[in-house]
Formats: structure tokens, sequence, C-alpha cells
């Protein structure tokens, strides 16, 4: 009885527990939201309204009229998705040769390629930042693209899903006449679609949330990037706090589309062998 007792309780508080920590992730989402739907006289106002009582849906359409958002979207939409497909391409090719490919300095060229990881990428932008606009790839999508499109993590994170394909399978496949890059696009790649979308989701929200990069290599206001976007919208309408929370909750509905789409694959990646 004691027993039972004891177990109901911990129960109570592992719910307690969870439900705290949920409100206090959904919390500053709920305040911008809400916020966004103020009017100005509740969003001066102190302390400040958590419930909107009359929604004004026109703050979304004023914040699009202030800034560009539909530009600086469309550029984060595009600059995103060419760095997505980017890294699974290059990130497929290489995790599948330091799988399944038999070549002398393998495990130390990886440890090498790993290394990589460890150099931050602050370190690193002047050096990139120099050769984009020697080449003349300032404002432009390749400027912002090129950079981002090979990645060591993602590399890394297809590699150890490829080990656990079986090698007798690659070695029967290959007896059998199936070329390499056959293998790698009807057997392994659909086997690895659970890290492909966690590689595929990670990469598009690191790069849609970039703010540096965007702000050094363009100076073209058509080739702003949202967050860009975002950081202008602050400065012209500082005093207008529900304006510039519209323009944050519209630059949020790509991530959270996004995230709806591919929840069900990043948790089987992140569960299901990605990271054994």
């Amino acid at each position: 009885m004691r027993r039972a007792i004891g177990r109901r309780i911990r129960v109570v508080l592992s719910y307690a527990v969870l439900t705290a920590t949920a409100a206090v992730v959904v919390f500053p989402l709920y305040y911008a939201v809400a916020t966004s739907l103020l009017s100005p006289v509740e969003a001066s106002s102190y302390p400040p309204r958590l419930v909107p009582l009359q929604p004004r849906f026109q703050n979304f359409a004023q914040a699009m009229r202030q800034a560009p958002l539909a530009r600086y979207l469309f550029n984060s939409v595009v600059q995103s998705s060419l760095v997505t497909v980017g890294q699974l391409a290059t990130a497929s090719l290489a995790a599948f040769a330091f799988a399944f490919l038999t070549f002398r300095g393998r495990h130390l060229l990886f440890l090498v390629f790993l290394s990589t990881m460890m150099i931050p990428w602050e370190a690193t932008i002047i050096p990139n930042y120099l050769l984009v606009r020697s080449i003349g790839w300032s404002d432009s999508f390749a400027g912002l693209t090129v950079p981002f499109v090979a990645t060591a993590f993602g590399t890394f994170l297809l590699r150890q899903f490829f080990l656990s394909i079986p090698r007798d399978l690659y070695d029967a496949a290959t007896i059998d006449g199936c070329g390499n890059f056959r293998f790698l696009t009807t057997i392994a790649l659909p086997l690895a679609r659970p890290a492909l979308g966690t590689l595929a989701v990670y990469s598009f929200l690191q790069t849609y949330n970039q703010y540096l990069w965007p702000l050094l290599i363009t100076s073209n206001p058509a080739m702003r990037t949202v967050q860009i976007g975002i950081a202008v919208l602050r400065d012209e309408e500082r005093f207008a706090l529900n304006i510039v929370m519209a323009g944050v909750v519209i630059v949020l509905l790509p991530t959270f589309l996004l995230f709806m789409l591919g929840n069900r694959q990043l948790i089987r990646g992140l569960t299901a062998g990605a990271f054994k």
C-alpha cells in the first residue's frame, strides 16, 4: 500500500515538473503571439497585458508594410533550402565513402575531418568573407549558401547511420554488379531517411537563424534575410512592441511549419540509430 502511494506521488511530482517546464518553454512563444495582437495602448501599458482584449490582426499587415518581410522571408527560405540540399548531398557522399569504401588513411582522414568541428565559425568568417568578396559573390545567393554546403557534423551523423547497415548487404550488392552510386541512391539513402530528415531540419533551422554572415556580405536591401529584417523593424518601430512582435511571429511561421512536417523524422533520427 505504501509503495503504491509512493509511486503515485512520484508520478504526480513528475507530471508537475514536466508541466512547469513546458510552461516555461512555451511562455516566450505565447507572449510573442499575445503581444502581436495587442492594440498600441495595451502594448504600452504597465504592467504588460498577457491577454489581448480585442485582437488586432491588422498588426501583421502593418509589420509587412513597415519592412519588406515577404522579400526577407523569400531570401531566407531560398538560402536555407539551398544549404539544406547542399549539405544532404555532400554529407551523403562523404559519409558513404567513410563508411563503405576502403582506402589508405581513411580513419586518419576522418579524424582530421571531424577535427574541423572544433574550429569556431568566428575564426573563419574573415577569410571566408575576403574570399567571397574577391570572387564577386557579395549580395548573391552563392555567397549566402556556398560556404555552408559542406558540414562535418552531417557527415558524421550519416556515417554513423550507414555503419548500422550490414556490410554483407553492400558486398552482396557489389557482387551482383551494383555500383557505389547506385547502392547509395537505391539502398543506403532510403534506409537512412530518419538521419537525412534530422540533418535537413537541423541545417535548415541553423541557416534560417543566421544573422552575422548575411549582415556581413549583403548590403543590398533586396538580399537581406529575415533576421536582419527583424532588426530593421525593431529599429524603426522601437516604441511599437506589438508591431515588432507581429513581425517576429511572421518570421517564426516557416520554422513552425518545418518542425510540424519534420517532427516525426526528427524524433526517429534521434532515437532510431543516428546517435548510437
